[in-house]
């Protein structure tokens, strides 16, 4: 598999069920996420760019950090620590909480915390472009909300919070479904969450990962929740 070229400076990787990012500034570039299988991420990214190429987590979900052993640094919102599994003790986390920039050299990415699928879910924003990586909260895919540390009302809290930013958003990139998407499905996922939330969808059980889960049909998205 190789590299999506989504511009000059910005590609993305499938690997499997997931997708990870590459951004590109003038000084350094950023892995967003490191995959499920993929663990040369870095070999991968180094094919791309000659620059140092730092790594950005959205959440610790294990699809997301497969290539993380190839860090030495690993930046992500705290309150995902509590999930991750360092690959030695050696690596160095690096903190990203709610309005931190990551600059790049003439590319700024804002951090913006959506708690809720796990507690230190992050997105990241370009400030220049409008691309707003989304991990997974945002996506027209399957949103894992079953098992320890996940929570709806947490999650609508924090899209509600997300549309303040949707003057600023061009189009989103997450790591699952469909890519890019629009802003208004924030709006859609909202809503869906909101009708789950006051019993208003018919879930069907099934089995995953050898446990009975719920499959909440939202029409933008399916919300997976404890059976």
């Amino acid at each position: 598999m190789d590299w999506n070229r989504i511009n000059d400076n910005t590609y993305s990787y499938e690997d499997g069920g997931v997708r990870f990012y590459l951004v590109i500034g003038c000084q350094a570039a950023l892995l967003i996420d490191s995959g499920m299988t993929t663990i040369n991420a870095k070999e991968l990214a180094q094919q791309v760019t000659s620059l140092p190429v730092k790594l950005f987590n959205t959440h610790a979900d294990p699809d997301h950090v497969a290539g993380n052993g190839a860090f030495d640094e690993v930046m992500m919102n705290p309150a995902e620590f509590v999930n991750y599994r360092m690959p030695h003790p050696s690596q160095r986390m690096i903190p990203v909480y709610d309005g931190d920039i990551i600059d790049l050299g003439d590319r700024l990415l804002r951090a913006i915390a959506l708690p809720g699928h796990t507690p230190g879910s992050t997105a990241l924003l370009d400030l220049s472009s409008g691309m707003l990586f989304s991990g997974d909260p945002v996506q027209d895919g399957h949103i894992f909300m079953f098992g320890t540390m996940r929570d709806i009302p947490a999650y609508i809290l924090s899209l509600k919070r997300l549309l303040t930013f949707k003057d600023k958003i061009s189009e989103i990139y997450p790591c699952h479904g469909s890519f890019p998407v629009k802003p208004d499905l924030i709006e859609k996922l909202i809503e869906g969450a909101e009708r789950v939330e006051r019993g208003e969808v018919t879930p069907q059980t099934v089995d995953m990962y050898g446990q009975k889960i719920k499959t909440y049909n939202i029409g933008a998205a399916v919300l997976l929740g404890d059976a």
